[in-house]
């Protein structure tokens, strides 16, 4: 189904008047408003040929100019040239995290995409259609010449204000053997970040970074129309809706799929998936049709992959704001094609195996996380180079959260024979509490960025650390400190406000202290704009007999270089307790009590509010007799340095 000749021009001409008319009131009872800017729009027609593995494709890029002030230039993402060659940045920083899987690759493993023509359609007044002799390669990052992930393209006059143009762009690209959850193996194939896409152009200029090893993506919200020719009998799956599909004489068929108010579109064929359907009912939210493309050997694991994706719409949701496209299309990816557990709007990879065990949440975590990103990235379109951690770690955090409410407890498992037979540890029950990845990534990062430093400049190994770990302690930090319904009146605020939007970390900040009704901006200071950590401990114990009563001296120390305010329970042997509320400020405060009976025990943070902190082995300390008390306290800390280091060990494997 190609568009015949003229139809570009013809419907540049259309999308651009409809670019003007999209910030106008809808018609009432005729047209739905629109739920974003739609200032970039594309129009594709794509053809997969599966024996060179290239595509060949055209685009009409329609694009509004909303910020205050003129274009002259555009600047576009050409992402999958990070993987052309071993200098590019995304390789270079992908060998200094140690990440390479040191696999000798051959020319067809790599990947490339070649802008043939670029053109502008509209408007005609410009005067130069040809912008071909206008481009370049640029590498606003790093300066790195071998790097042509980023393409800049000189207008022939500037686009003002609120002003709209329409530029067709031809181009052909060559899939790669996987990176980054992108390419092909076999005769499965998926396919992201795979067209020449905008940047974002901001008040201070474009933004659009180099493809980096450790982020992801940003892109502004549109309309995308989009035709995709693979193989007759080939199963697809992509971003938005069917609208229509076509069988050519030369046993292709062509698709064509459509969705509103996007950032970005992802799609993916193979042969042998087995298409599954469902619905997500629920009485307080919209219903959303879902469909599954899953692998024969996993087909009955159905149900498993659409109750988790229901745990997702229904959790986040009800805490934070409905799913608004009505359709969500989850892929199963082939084995060992390294495509699982990533986020695109409307469509996400899950990742299972063979033997699944019902009592371990595998493959639920990942579906309720990638499903999640819908709300954390897709719908909050935040900047994912340089602030991924407000999607990322909000996500990890709202994943744990609605985890709890289906599926604890879970438990351990650890796989053998090269990951096909799994062992489950039914004694070693896994909570939100004691999300041992989360931790460990968290302690092993804790000081080696701000988590202010532009995501794109951790250190490469560090992101998921600060990314994710850290920033799902804190807000779990938060929830305790403050309270859940404080911190969902936050979130969910925070959320409508900036839904179809491209919100800043401040924007977040200013939303939590208008709630919080305390001084959150210090807080804020601490995890944020600081690598300092937090380590509070008991430095001291005694309870000596003085006359008829026995004087209790604690010394709570703070270890750290980071503050938070910590309570300090003291138990004695006649059954009290008594709870000091410290602001945790000096570097060690003591405490003294005089008591009928000697203390038991003494805990820093009893209720575990700190979870960011990075030593919990010290938190507490006892005067409990020698002997089976001695016994259960040793026991007890080896079992904590125990579960410490195995949480640490699993984080890697």
């Amino acid at each position: 189904m190609t568009r015949p000749a003229g139809a570009f021009a013809l419907q540049a001409l259309l999308w651009t008047a409809a670019a003007s008319a999209a910030a106008q009131p809808p018609i009432t009872g005729v047209v739905s408003p629109p739920l974003s800017p739609r200032n970039a729009s594309y129009a594709i027609d794509a053809r997969l040929d599966v024996p060179s593995r290239t595509i060949a494709g055209s685009e009409l890029i329609t694009w509004r100019n909303i910020t205050a002030q003129p274009a002259t230039e555009l600047q576009f993402h050409l992402y999958w040239n990070a993987w052309k060659s071993e200098r590019t940045t995304f390789m270079r920083e992908r060998a200094l995290a140690g990440s390479d899987d040191g696999r000798a690759r051959t020319d067809d493993d790599w990947a490339r995409m070649d802008v043939t023509s670029i053109r502008l359609v509209a408007p005609a007044s410009a005067g130069v259609s040809d912008l071909g002799p206008a481009r370049r390669f640029i590498q606003p990052d790093d300066g790195n010449q071998e790097d042509e992930t980023v393409m800049a393209v000189a207008l022939p006059q500037p686009v003002p204000p609120g002003g709209a143009v329409a530029v067709e762009v031809k181009w052909s690209a060559h899939v790669p053997r996987t990176f980054a959850r992108t390419g092909a193996v076999g005769n499965f194939f998926f396919i992201a970040q795979w067209f020449p896409k905008l940047g974002v152009l901001e008040n201070g200029g474009w933004n659009c970074h180099q493809f980096h090893a450790s982020t992801e993506f940003f892109s502004d919200y549109g309309t995308y129309d989009v035709l995709l020719t693979v193989p007759s009998g080939w199963v697809v799956g992509a971003t938005g809706v069917e609208r229509d599909r076509r069988v050519n004489p030369d046993k292709t068929t062509t698709y064509r799929y459509y969705q509103d108010d996007v950032h970005d579109f992802a799609w993916t064929t193979s042969p042998d998936y087995v298409e599954e359907t469902a619905r997500f009912e629920d009485p307080k939210l919209p219903s959303v049709a879902m469909r599954l493309l899953i692998q024969p050997e996993h087909a009955g694991q159905a149900a498993r992959h659409f109750d988790a994706t229901r745990t997702a719409l229904k959790y986040y949701g009800d805490w934070f704001g409905p799913y608004p496209y009505g359709h969500i299309t989850i892929v199963d990816p082939a084995w060992q094609s390294g495509a699982g557990g990533m986020e695109y709007p409307t469509l996400f990879t899950a990742g299972t195996r063979w033997l699944s065990p019902a009592d371990v949440a595998s493959p639920e975590e990942v579906i309720v996380h990638e499903a999640g990103h819908q709300f954390w990235y897709g719908i909050v379109g935040n900047n994912e180079f340089e602030d991924a951690w407000m999607d990322e770690g909000f996500n990890t955090f709202s994943t744990a959260r609605a985890i709890a409410q289906v599926y604890e407890p879970h438990y351990y498992a650890q796989r053998y024979f090269g990951g096909f037979i799994p062992f489950v540890f039914r004694d070693i029950p896994l909570r939100r509490e004691t999300d041992g990845n989360v931790l460990a990534f968290y302690r092993r990062a804790a000081k080696s960025d701000a988590e202010s430093t532009p995501s794109f400049r951790y250190f490469p190994s560090s992101g998921t650390g600060i990314t994710y770990g850290k920033t799902a302690l804190w807000l779990n930090t938060m929830e305790r400190w403050l309270g859940w319904p404080a911190l969902q009146r936050i979130m969910s605020g925070y959320f409508e406000h900036w839904k179809f939007r491209h919100p800043k970390p401040d924007d977040f900040f200013t939303a939590a202290a208008a709630v919080a009704g305390r001084d959150a901006h210090g807080f804020f200071d601490q995890v944020y704009r600081s690598s300092n950590v937090f380590d509070y401990g008991v430095g001291g114990l005694q309870s000596e007999r003085e006359g008829g009563h026995y004087r209790t001296t604690v010394v709570v120390r703070r270890y750290g270089e980071a503050i938070f305010p910590v309570d300090v329970l003291v138990t004695f042997e006649s059954g009290e307790q008594v709870t000091e509320h410290w602001d945790g400020r000096d570097r060690w405060k003591a405490y003294a009590f005089d008591r009928g009976a000697p203390a038991l025990s003494a805990v820093v943070d009893p209720n575990h509010v700190l979870l960011l902190d990075v030593q919990t082995t010290n938190n507490s300390a006892t005067l409990a007799p020698e002997g089976r008390r001695a016994a259960t306290r040793w026991a007890a800390r080896w079992l904590t340095w125990l579960e410490d280091s195995l949480l640490d060990w699993s984080a890697l494997v």
